[in-house]
């Protein structure tokens, strides 16, 4: 187990180590680690692994949009995400990056249609997370969505 996340309880640690290296694999980007890592991350409780990457996201989101984010901040993010991620992973998929962007906000509308598929939402996660923090490594924001998430759940 990697030795960043000794910290951590232990069923968070999996997610943490899984999420980094895929992020860190999309900021390469290198895509045999990317999909070695994802596949990783992918197998892993798709609950559990979808707050995670999901609380990252908003943190990212609200770190980089202090006074909110408006329809053209939301248009410009998944824009630049599946812009450089079509790069070099050509399957990105913008809806399903739309989709993580409104899980992330709390907007999202259930319409009855399935949600894609696990693999896909932490794939298409770790490129969004990947976007967001540019050069910046994955540690720094996955710790602290993973504080909020202790913190929520012991104050529920």
């Amino acid at each position: 187990m990697d030795s960043h996340w000794r910290h951590l309880p232990a069923p968070a640690r999996p997610i943490a180590a899984a999420a980094r290296a895929a992020v860190l694999a999309a900021q390469a980007p290198d895509g045999d680690a990317f999909d070695a890592a994802a596949t990783e991350l992918a197998r892993l409780d798709p609950a559990q692994t979808g707050l995670v990457l999901g609380t990252a996201t908003r943190l990212l989101l609200e770190q980089a949009h202090p006074d909110g984010l408006d329809g053209d901040d939301v248009r410009a993010v998944l824009q630049r995400c599946v812009r450089s991620a079509a790069a070099w992973h050509p399957d990105v998929d913008p809806h399903v990056v739309l989709y993580l962007l409104a899980g992330a906000l709390g907007v999202l509308e259930e319409d009855g249609a399935p949600p894609p598929e696990p693999g896909v939402l932490a794939r298409h996660a770790a490129l969004l997370l990947a976007d967001l923090l540019g050069s910046r490594p994955p540690d720094k924001v996955l710790t602290a969505a993973l504080t909020e998430i202790e913190h929520t759940q012991l104050n529920d």
